[in-house]
């Protein structure tokens, strides 16, 4: 795994590669990366100390050409160049709702929830990949560390409201999901076929609003892979025939046991953190091909997929068993290889540490940008941004080891971090303790290796101190 680098590195990097019509809106967008990865979930006024630059920042984010594409553009071509290479990588994809309240000023916005005179925004639809390592079975109770590549597509969606006079009824909701419903398949064609070499794997991870007829055939015909939560129990065809012989749940239900698994699981509202011991069964199933308009129930070519299905077999008391009916494209006939794939699975969450870096992190929902325009071109930079609020964590799970000049801090920064934490920091591991502490992590035996959050909110500590040794500096040069 690469070493992190500095937020000017990395910026140069990720953004030098766009495409503008005018080159020194090229160094505009770096300059403005650079400022919001040294300080994540500033405001824009406060991200630049001359007024000039903010000014800069607002008309970039304001020319017609800056658009979320153009601006990932130059991030989205080193992802592919790296899904290019041998390896298997894991596609992670899910939608989330950006909401700004109160915001009728703001032009371009469209209708969230049911109180959409206060709350206007966007469906985020990312795709976030990552490198794929799998670990022994003797070690996988939990998902195994990854190396995050980048976004290899993002969609921004405005939802239409409801033209005058149309009922509010079941009928039009139906229609609204299945409009959004269509990003899934939208994301497979803006991503591309996988390359023709055997040695490279693609493979898209989502959660059950993936489970769309469209979207697992386009994944197919692209050549992706895919493990897809199931949330409709569709009808199984007999794979010769084509003749109904059942529906799925009861199809993985009745299929044989495969092994058995302990799995922790993270803490969620209301749940601590457990181990889950499950059961894992597989079975292959071909999925009838459900009605579209003009199209009966069958007439298009069936799904040919595994199910697996993942239940816990004896949760504690007063919590609901946790039970996954699993779609992958591969064939699954052994326990390893289902049990990969529910790891596989299992790293979905990290699309949705993602999405929340993105709105707790890096502050996307407290941009105060008048049209929807600016905002896209300012999510478009920040979305990038919160990758770097993940991969410290990840990279402190896959190389704890590495010296720490290697963890992207500045030499500075490196500097007043041994001085603060008054102890010896050699490795990643050494500075990722000492940043958890100094955003609140208490490091007592229980407790675990720090999260992005309170990473986070160490490397904040961080900025604030290093600006107060160089304004020091400057005092020293000044008076003497």
């Amino acid at each position: 795994m690469e070493s992190l680098e500095s937020p000017q590195t990395w910026a140069k990097r990720h953004f030098g590669g766009i495409e503008m019509a005018d080159v020194r809106r090229v160094t505009r967008a770096v300059t403005i990366a650079e400022a919001m990865a040294k300080h994540p979930g500033h405001s824009i006024p406060q991200l630049f100390e001359q007024p000039y630059e903010v000014k800069a920042a607002y008309h970039l984010f304001n020319l017609e050409e800056a658009t979320p594409d153009c601006l990932q553009a130059g991030h989205r071509t080193l992802v592919r160049q790296r899904l290019s290479q041998a390896g298997t990588y894991l596609l992670l994809e899910d939608t989330s709702e950006l909401a700004w309240h109160n915001c009728a000023s703001r032009q371009g916005l469209g209708p969230l929830g049911a109180n959409s005179d206060r709350y206007q925004g966007l469906h985020l639809h990312s795709v976030l990949a990552v490198q794929w390592t799998a670990w022994p079975l003797s070690q996988a109770r939990q998902r195994p560390a990854v190396e995050i590549i980048g976004l290899c597509d993002q969609q921004y969606h405005i939802r239409q409201r409801r033209p005058e006079g149309e009922p509010d009824d079941a009928s039009y909701a139906r229609k609204k999901r299945q409009r959004e419903s269509q990003l899934w398949e939208q994301a497979t064609q803006r991503i591309g076929p996988k390359p023709p070499d055997s040695a490279v794997n693609w493979v898209r991870v989502c959660d059950r609003g993936a489970d769309i007829y469209e979207h697992l055939d386009a994944c197919q015909k692209h050549g992706h892979g895919f493990v897809i939560r199931s949330s409709q129990d569709r009808a199984v065809v007999a794979s010769d025939t084509g003749q109904n012989c059942g529906h799925l749940f009861a199809t993985a239900q009745a299929a044989p046991l495969l092994g058995h698994l302990a799995l922790e699981l993270r803490a969620r509202p209301r749940q601590p953190a457990r181990t889950a011991h499950l059961g894992v069964s597989a079975t292959r199933v071909a999925l009838r091909a459900p009605q579209r308009p003009g199209c009966s129930a069958g007439r298009q070519a069936p799904i040919h997929c595994s199910v697996i299905r993942v239940w816990e077999m004896a949760a504690p008391a007063g919590v609901e068993p946790l039970e996954w009916v699993l779609l992958c494209d591969q064939e699954v006939t052994e326990f390893e290889m289902a049990h990969t794939c529910i790891l596989q699975y299992a790293t979905r969450w990290l699309i949705e540490e993602f999405h929340k870096a993105l709105k707790t992190g890096v502050g996307v929902e407290r941009l105060q940008l008048k049209t929807a325009h600016r905002l896209f071109a300012a999510i478009a930079l920040l979305s990038i941004v919160a990758l770097r609020l993940l991969d410290l964590r990840e990279h402190l799970r896959v190389a704890p080891a590495q010296p720490a000049q290697k963890c992207g801090l500045e030499a500075l920064e490196l500097q007043v971090l041994r001085l603060q934490s008054r102890r010896s920091i050699e490795t990643v591991q050494d500075v990722a303790l000492a940043l958890g502490r100094l955003g609140g992590h208490l490091n007592r035996k229980g407790d675990g290796m720090p999260g992005w959050q309170v990473l986070w909110r160490g490397m904040l500590q961080l900025r604030t101190l290093v600006q107060g040794v160089q304004l020091a500096v400057k005092l020293e040069q000044k008076f003497g």
